[in-house]
């Protein structure tokens, strides 16, 4: 199968993880576009969603599925998301989307993380997929020399040759180089840092299933 039919694989298992009546948390990306597309067919047996970006809102009114304001929901049952990488411990990289503040909100708000992803997401350690890092921009070289020095190496993310600047209105970082050996003490380090808004290491807010991808169908795994 190609990539994109494991993403629609994926998209249509995590419609057993909904429960009838819920407001459904959604994250954001192309895998996660498969699942919005799947629940617009179960739409009526559910309350809503609440999205992590602007883009997942629009895809999912455009569908006639009601969206929620985060701070308007006390909790939510699920949060359906997928990862730019994710270990055999549930941890994960998130942000190639640059919604990683958003997602870790709706994440924290919800009582279990099922991420959807392709079996290429599968990693053993952390890093080699870039790692993204909302920042306040007065702060953005200064973070880029702290990563400099746990060896790793950060650039600004661009869009049409500017600065891309984030549902929040802050910039990111991409740092390579970095092996993530330890997620929670990676996230609990970076975090601390002036300027820091989100570091894309989901470790705290880690993934409590992941509906893999694969060429023999999906395969479930459970942290």
């Amino acid at each position: 199968m190609t990539q994109d039919e494991l993403k629609t694989l994926v998209g249509q298992a995590a419609l057993h993880y909904v429960e009838p009546g819920s407001i459904v948390g959604v994250g954001t990306g192309s895998t996660v576009n498969k699942f919005i597309d799947a629940l617009a067919s179960i739409k009526h047996t559910i309350q809503g969603a609440v999205s992590s970006s602007l883009a997942s809102t629009e895809r999912l009114k455009a569908l006639g599925i009601p969206v929620f304001e985060a701070a308007d929901v006390e909790e939510l049952a699920v949060y359906i998301d997928g990862a730019d990488e994710i270990d055999h411990a549930g941890h994960m990289i998130k942000g190639g989307g640059a919604a990683l503040t958003r997602e870790k909100i709706v994440a924290a708000q919800s009582r279990k993380f099922v991420c959807i992803a392709d079996e290429s997401k599968l990693v053993k350690v952390l890093g080699q997929f870039p790692l993204p890092v909302e920042v306040i921009p007065m702060a953005a070289q200064r973070i880029v020399r702290e990563f400099a020095a746990m060896g790793g190496t950060a650039t600004l993310r661009l869009k049409d040759s500017r600065p891309l600047v984030t549902d929040n209105g802050q910039h990111i970082l991409d740092v390579t180089g970095l092996k993530i050996s330890d997620p929670l003490a990676f996230e609990t380090r970076v975090s601390q840092w002036p300027g820091v808004v989100t570091v894309g290491v989901f470790a705290f807010q880690k993934a409590g299933v992941c509906l893999l991808g694969t060429g023999a169908g999906v395969k479930t795994l459970v942290f």
